[in-house]
């Protein structure tokens, strides 16, 4: 997958930031990104964050012959990879030639510095040697991978620990970890890669770029140093021309970084091995737990409760005093309730069940009256027209009185239009009887 280009909405507004001195995450030109070192329960095994870029480093060994050329000398192996987990842009299976930038920069930082002993590898000589092997793999890439990997690889070197061996004649005995303890490897010094952007043909300059600076950036320069500010090596890429003053500048800016990542180092090897002198608990898992969300922990943070109420008492007298009037809970929404307005229920429309209900007893209370008030009507009525039945079933009504006992009484509904209907026609008739007589 190929890797998305910056639009040029973009691009204009990062070079217009760094003229302005700006970035954004927030740094200013020289700073650093936080850096956090984390070590697994295995020796020799370490993860870096810098930032959001994170590499996973892992050293191994083996006893090996030692080359031709070198044979009281052990042999260090240096491996960087890049994988689609880190940026879709990387392929699986093919070495890019940023790869290989990055592995042959590696191995002249660490292994042409001569920061780790290798005579000390040496077994038997011209027989057997030990071989390191250092694994670097990308875990998540936001810019400057040659600075994380660098960190990783020496982290990882100064935290492994290897088996000791034994010689007796010929016979070369190795130990577990269980029959002896390990041996540290000789380290005779950190070299750690501190990388500077160069912007507009050098006119601007940025130190630990992030990936979207390093897209639009013109050309990066690497300098290795040790915190005796001893340059290891140093790397010019992207075509610009650099002046002696920019170089030397950048050299000393190195020299101040790269002090204060040793010390970061040292003091995280230094707590590691603490907690697994002490038997505490230690590892990735443990390096995390804080991190998670259904954690229970929560760290202490000391509070004072000095000059309380004093600070409580100024609260109040500054605070406002709170208003005269006070809003009325009335929600005019339809289909909500009203409260404290004594007006009448405005929940919605009553239910179908419901409406039926009142309709019938509507009409009961209506028949009722007719008889009671229309008895003639009602009765010619009753002659002449025939009474039409409503649809709906016959109702039994319970009259509950406090002397008698309940009667079940059965009523016919009988719609108030179908009464008054017929009552029209006889009245007609009497009059034509008056006027013949």
């Amino acid at each position: 997958m190929k890797e998305t280009p910056l639009s040029n909405c973009e691009r204009r507004f990062l070079l217009r930031a760094i003229e302005e001195k700006k970035r954004l995450d927030g740094r200013q030109t020289y700073d650093y990104r936080n850096i956090k070192i984390s070590f697994g329960t295995d020796y020799g095994c370490c993860t870096v964050e810098l930032g959001k870029t994170r590499v996973l480093g892992q050293v191994s060994c083996e006893l090996v012959s030692p080359k031709l050329n070198r044979a009281t000398e052990g042999i260090l192996f240096f491996n960087l990879e890049l994988s689609q987990m880190a940026a879709p842009a990387f392929e699986p299976g093919r070495q890019s030639d940023l790869l290989v930038k990055l592995n042959r920069l590696l191995e002249r930082c660490l292994r042409n510095s001569k920061c780790i002993d290798t005579e000390s590898l040496c077994v038997v000589a011209g027989e057997k040697v030990w071989q390191i092997r250092v694994d670097l793999h990308l875990l998540n890439h936001d810019g400057n991978i040659i600075d994380a990997a660098s960190i990783a690889a020496i982290v990882a070197l100064c935290h492994f620990r290897r088996p000791d061996v034994s010689v007796q004649g010929d016979e070369v005995t190795l130990y577990t970890l269980e029959e002896r303890d390990p041996v540290p490897l000789s380290i005779h010094h950190m070299p750690i890669c501190v990388s500077f952007a160069f912007f507009q043909q050098g006119t601007y300059l940025l130190v630990d770029p992030n990936e979207r600076e390093e897209r639009v950036m013109d050309g990066l320069l690497v300098i290795a140093m040790n915190k005796h500010r001893e340059i290891c090596t140093i790397q010019s890429s992207g075509g610009i021309m650099l002046l002696k003053d920019q170089v030397l500048r950048c050299s000393k800016i190195a020299g101040v970084k790269v002090a204060e990542i040793t010390e970061l180092i040292q003091k995280a090897l230094a707590n590691d091995q603490k907690v697994r002198k002490e038997g505490g608990k230690f590892g990735f898992a443990e390096s995390i737990a804080n991190q998670r969300i259904t954690a229970f922990r929560m760290e202490k943070a000391p509070i004072d409760t000095s000059d309380v109420e004093e600070k409580a008492e100024e609260i109040i007298s500054e605070a406002e005093p709170p208003s005269e009037v006070v809003s009325k809970p009335v929600l005019w929404t339809p289909g909500t309730a009203q409260i404290g307005e004594g007006i009448e229920n405005s929940w919605g429309d009553l239910e179908d069940s419901e409406k039926e209900d009142e309709g019938g007893s509507d009409e009961a209370i209506i028949l009722d009256s007719i008889k009671m008030d229309t008895g003639e009507v009602s009765n010619i009525g009753s002659q002449d027209a025939p009474i039409v039945l409503s649809d709906s079933e016959e109702e039994e009504m319970i009259i509950l009185e406090p002397d008698k006992n309940p009667k079940k009484i059965r009523t016919q509904t009988i719609s108030a239009t179908q009464v008054k209907a017929p009552s029209k026609k006889p009245v007609k008739k009497r009059k034509k009887k008056r006027a013949a007589n």
